[in-house]
């Protein structure tokens, strides 16, 4: 296996309770609310949005990215396995760490990197590390402004693209769609 892409990691300070925080972040349905601005063409690959076995595919700077989260502990951390480059053949990891910082304060933490196998992969990555650091970091303060400007608001949400949730025998196939009379 080729040398891992030096970390990024950024560092947030919300004032919320960290499972609320935890639970948003595990929904990976929710991510174009505060991660639109760099994870362009968002879609979820499963039905399942929450915890373990998420996933979801995305497109960066440097091409698609894949992400599925791979280990839940509430509400402490999560880990997602990722795979970029080209034809997703370069793994990943990015990690987020909740700790309460102070009385309803969380340090959210979020680390990145990468591990190109081959010279070519690991050339591509060359100038993205920055790009990464600053999106990550401003992600970060997008999620912290929604729980501390205004946590009520309803946020944009990604979908299985066709997937109707009415339709789906298991998840109230019995149901009308929305607005049929």
């Amino acid at each position: 296996m080729g040398a891992a892409m030096r970390p990024v990691t950024v560092r947030t300070h919300i004032s919320a309770p960290r499972e609320q925080i935890f639970d948003l972040v595990a929904d990976i349905g929710a991510r174009p609310a505060w991660c639109g601005h760099y994870q362009k063409d968002f879609r979820v690959t499963r039905p399942a949005t929450y915890g373990q076995g998420a996933a979801a595919r995305w497109r960066s700077r440097k091409g698609w990215v894949e992400t599925s989260i791979v280990e839940v502990d509430r509400p402490r951390r999560i880990v997602e396995s990722l795979r970029t480059g080209r034809n997703n053949r370069v793994p990943g990891q990015a990690e987020y760490v909740f700790e309460p910082a102070t009385q309803g304060v969380t340090r959210v933490e979020l680390t990145i990197w990468t591990v190109p196998e081959r010279r070519a992969d690991a050339l591509a990555e060359i100038g993205w590390h920055g790009w990464l650091k600053r999106n990550a970091a401003r992600s970060l303060e997008r999620l912290r402004r929604h729980f501390e400007e205004d946590p009520e608001q309803e946020l944009p949400r990604a979908t299985v693209a066709g997937w109707e949730q009415w339709r789906a025998p298991r998840f109230g196939g019995h149901l009308r769609e929305p607005g049929a009379g």
